[in-house]
């Protein structure tokens, strides 16, 4: 029998994103006007009220389009209004309608509606597919966490197939289309089948969700718990396929290679590069090296030239502004940027300044590149030991960087600047290579044009950047590597130069760094001075500027304890009520001739210096020693000196077995400092000569060169550091080996013309100029030997610049 429809009138509420199923109570908010005003009629008569929901959730002015027609007949359970205007109704569903048409209403909506009442199906075949559904229901609430174990009581006590689809379908993570389309379906037994394929699809979902988990779960067996928290959020985007932050981040990487002004070999090396990153997962270990990497070789200035300053009178300003003296390196640089001027692709010079400490090096450096408008870059290698300092670790390496050079040149920022290699020879070698080796290439100009970094795998130009090495001393630096660069010394400052230095540049720094610019404080030419003579014994300044600052701090004291606002000169008079007694005895020489004492000469790391020799002679066995613990160079000069003066014992006046029952001692005092060097033959030949013989040495003279057994001096190395350090110790003549003539022309003119030169050839010419004897004959007691030698002129050697 067909059950006759029923149509009436009834207010419509709209709904959005929600669907309300028949035998389904839920909570909603109402906000919108009209559907305020469609509750409010529905609760005044006392009637019910139709819901059906929007198409599209966004419309916030529905029209009778914008509504699906099949909707919920429900009932109003309780309404509460809220302070902010809305309105929270509870409603029960209670069977489906459908929405005939609209009854024109200007306060909320009207529909005529009828009734849609359930078919009948056959109960066997409805018993069987209930049972199927609440099974896969069971299987579902299994795998979906969010719905409650207590659904399955209620689902299982439900015995009508259509409520039975109606509270289940209610209960899915469904779309809002899928959720219409099953309130839309009157047949119970359509329902159940329709709702049986929906809930096999979520289920296959939700068994891909619990893939996900368990393969990101697995992965983090050894990870922390973030790293696991992004897996599973890769593993979604995924599925997804929706974009994220690092694809912008490879986007923005492609634009600046493509921007940068890279070689060919690098720019198809950082394309490969990108497209390997675009295959790997952000969060991988590797993803995370080859980031590193593309970073690293887009910010090198590969094409990126600062403008060379070519104007060479404005240079030269800058450095003599900078620097009093060092002649010969201004002029070197100089002529570097005369070339430059006419010379378009002039390959940067290799430039090695070598010289004690305090000389000025590093800061030279710095005003080379002042004058040159180049930017200035500067790694130290002291200690470096390691190949992979110089050359970058392989990208095979946790943590691998490239070498110091490639991090100085990103640090410049352009591809031609100056760049110092400061204390090159204080590199040494282990077993992880040879840093010095590393540095053939970088210091070659016909190699580091393709300089290779182990890091960086491409060809990295390094042929327009300006080196500069620094060095205290040559003999530590490996002959390849020093074969590639020019040597410029630096061997120290006269006294002169040290009053220069000081007056003209370090007094005004260190009253200024102390604080007493404002006080009126001046240091006078007198207390520069007598600093230099007696509390500094250095070949450079830095000890003299240390000076400096201890005198101004002493002064700023004594202003604050006197209240005395400005006003302080320190002079060579009050230097000792402020520095104390001096530390030093320049300038002071031996108050008479001695017998046995010979000022000798020695070169050092840090300067020249003034080295006595000693030398005793008393009544013995014949016995030899040698204190003052000298290297074994020194010892063997000890030695050759006594053979030579035994085998002229006649000719010194000496009896033939004078040996057998005398002692010689030679001492070089301080003996607590190691002594070696070829170049104190003749001053112990000197001193033993005077011990026998009871002549004086006389006591303003010095003397520097090697002896062999047959008399003859030998050159020596280091003679202008000899010389300015005889200088300072307040020697008048100098007595060196004749084919060192040549080293003469490095040493200032002013220091020369203080000074008599004695050059000579052979033994005896040393010791007659060094004695105190007025004629050879009172030291050569053989008639035959001076008949063989001829004219007294052999014995005195070639004197110049006679003081």
């Amino acid at each position: 029998m067909s059950q006759e429809k029923k149509s009436f009138q009834l207010p419509l509420l709209p709904l959005r994103d929600v669907i309300v199923f028949p035998h389904m109570m839920m909570p909603l908010f109402v906000g919108r006007e009209k559907s305020i005003n469609a509750l409010e009629d529905a609760m005044s008569k006392k009637t019910d009220i139709v819901l059906a929901a929007q198409r599209e959730a966004k419309t916030n002015n529905p029209e009778a389009k914008d509504i699906y027609s099949i909707g919920t007949l429900g009932s109003i359970i309780q309404l509460l209004r809220l302070p902010d205007g809305t309105v929270k109704v509870l409603i029960e569903g209670k069977r489906r309608i459908k929405i005939k048409e609209f009854v024109t209403n200007e306060n909320f909506f009207v529909v005529e509606c009828e009734e849609m009442p359930e078919k009948a199906d056959d109960k066997v075949e409805t018993e069987a597919l209930m049972r199927s559904v609440k099974a896969t229901f069971e299987t579902y609430v299994k795998l979906d966490k969010r719905i409650r174990p207590e659904m399955l009581m209620s689902v299982a006590s439900i015995d009508s197939a259509g409520r039975l689809a109606d509270t289940i379908v209610a209960q899915l993570n469904l779309r809002l289309e899928d959720k219409q389309k099953a309130l839309e379906v009157n047949d119970p037994g359509q329902r159940l089948e329709e709702l049986l394929g929906l809930m096999s699809g979520e289920i296959e979902i939700l068994q891909v969700e619990k893939k996900i988990r368990s393969r990101v779960k697995k992965q983090m067996e050894k990870s922390q718990k973030e790293y696991y928290l992004n897996e599973q959020m890769q593993a979604i985007q995924k599925e997804l396929g929706e974009k994220d932050d690092f694809q912008q981040e490879i986007i923005e990487l492609e634009k600046l290679g493509k921007d940068k002004p890279l070689s060919k070999e690098a720019a198809e090396k950082v394309k490969k590069e990108i497209k390997k990153l675009k295959m790997m997962s952000p969060m991988s270990a590797e993803a995370t090296v080859v980031r590193n990497y593309i970073d690293w070789v887009l910010c090198l200035p590969w094409q990126k030239y600062s403008k060379e300053k070519t104007d060479i009178n404005s240079a030269e300003k800058i450095l003599e502004a900078d620097h009093y003296g060092l002649e010969k390196v201004k002029e070197r640089i100089l002529e570097y940027l005369a070339v430059q001027s006419l010379v378009e692709s002039q390959k940067g010079p290799i430039l090695c300044l070598v010289g004690p400490p305090g000389v000025g090096k590093t800061s030279l450096a710095r005003s080379i590149a002042k004058s040159m408008n180049k930017n200035f870059c500067r790694i130290s290698l002291g200690g470096v030991r390691d190949e992979a300092e110089i050359r970058g670790h392989r990208r095979t390496y946790i943590g691998a960087m490239p070498g110091k050079i490639l991090q100085a040149m990103k640090k410049a920022d352009t591809g031609n600047p100056v760049f110092l290699l400061d204390e090159i020879d204080k590199m040494s070698t282990d077993f992880r290579g040879d840093p010095s080796s590393a540095l053939l290439e970088v210091l070659d100009p016909e190699q580091n044009i393709t300089f290779g970094d182990h890091y960086l795998e491409v060809d990295y130009d390094l042929s327009k950047v300006t080196f500069i090495t620094t060095a205290n001393s040559l003999h530590t630096i490996p002959r390849p590597l020093l074969d590639r660069m020019e040597i410029i010394s630096l061997e120290g400052y006269t006294e002169e130069e040290k009053f220069q230095i000081g007056r003209q540049y370090l007094v005004s720094k260190v009253i200024e760094a102390n604080g007493l610019k404002d006080r009126k404080v001046e240091i006078a030419d007198s207390a520069i001075k007598a600093i230099i003579r007696g509390y500094t014994k250095e070949a450079g300044v830095r000890s003299l500027e240390r000076e400096l600052s201890n005198v101004c701090r002493k002064v700023a004291r004594k202003i604050l304890a006197t209240k005395k606002k400005k006003g302080f000169t320190v002079t060579g008079k009050n230097l000792k009520d402020i520095l104390g007694a001096p530390k030093y005895k320049i300038g002071q020489i031996e108050a008479k001739h001695e017998i046995g004492l010979t000022n000798g000469m020695a070169w050092t790391e840090v300067g020249g210096d003034l080295l006595v020799v000693e030398v005793s002679v008393v009544p013995g066995r014949g016995k030899f020693l040698v204190t003052g613990q000298l290297g074994d160079v020194m010892k063997e000069s000890a030695s050759a000196a006594m053979s030579y003066i035994r085998s002229r014992a006649v000719l010194f006046g000496l009896d033939k077995d004078f040996v057998q029952n005398t002692d010689v001692h030679i001492h070089v005092p301080e003996g607590a400092i190691p002594k070696d060097g070829p170049s104190a033959g003749i001053t112990m030949a000197t001193s033993i000569v005077s011990a026998l013989t009871k002549v004086p040495v006389r006591k303003d003279v010095a003397m520097t060169g090697e002896i062999t057994l047959r008399g003859r001096v030998l050159p020596i190395g280091g003679l202008k550091e000899k010389i300015l350090a005889a200088h300072r110790g307040g020697i008048k003549t100098i007595i060196c080996p004749k084919e060192n003539e040549k080293d003469l022309k490095d040493i200032p003119k002013k220091v020369l013309s203080q000074m008599r030169i004695i050059l000579v050839d052979h033994v005896d010419q040393v010791i007659v100029n060094a004695l105190d004897i007025r004629k050879p004959e009172e030291i050569f007691k053989s008639r035959s030997h001076t008949d063989a030698i001829g004219i007294k002129a052999n014995y005195t050697g070639q004197t110049l610049h006679p003081h």
